[in-house]
C-alpha cells in the first residue's frame, strides 16, 4: 500500500463556496477505482503552518498509483483545484512495501506525468508555496 499525503492552505481570495467546491473535486479524485480508501478534511497539525486542510489516498501498489495520476477524474479535477492553493506540502507518503526503490519509481511515474502532460507542471507552478517531504 502507498500513501500519499497533501496539506494545504488556500488562498485569501478564495471563497468559503469555492473551498467546498474544491473539496468535493478533491473527494471525486479521491474516490476513484484506484483508491483503496482515503480521507479530505481538515488538518490537525499545527495551525500556524498555515495548512488548514489535507487529502489523504491510499493506493494499493505502483500499477494502481500510474492509473489514478492518470485517471481522467483527476485529470479534469487539478484545474479547478489548484489554482486555490497558497501553500502545499506533498509528503511525506509512507508506504508498507519493502522495496527500496519504490521512492524513485514514484518519482519515475511523476516526472512521466509531467512530460505526459505539461499544462499540469505549469498549473503546479502557480502555487506560492511548495514543500515537498
Amino acid at each position: 500500500m502507498i500513501v500519499h499525503l497533501l496539506r494545504f492552505g488556500f488562498r485569501a481570495e478564495t471563497t468559503e463556496e469555492q473551498k467546498a467546491e474544491v473539496l468535493a473535486a478533491m473527494r471525486r479524485t479521491a474516490s476513484v477505482e484506484s483508491v483503496s480508501f482515503s480521507t479530505v478534511g481538515q488538518n490537525l497539525g499545527d495551525a500556524d503552518e498555515g495548512f488548514t486542510h489535507a487529502y489523504c489516498v491510499a493506493i494499493e501498489d505502483l500499477d494502481a498509483l500510474e492509473r489514478y495520476m492518470h485517471d481522467p477524474v483527476h485529470l479534469a479535477g487539478d484545474p479547478r483545484i489548484i489554482p486555490h492553493f497558497a501553500k502545499i506540502a506533498i509528503g511525506p507518503d509512507v508506504s508498507d512495501q519493502p522495496d527500496p526503490r519504490l521512492r524513485e519509481k514514484i518519482m519515475a511515474l511523476h516526472e512521466a506525468k509531467l512530460a505526459r502532460y505539461p499544462e499540469w507542471a505549469t498549473l503546479m507552478d502557480t502555487i506560492p508555496e511548495v514543500r515537498i517531504f
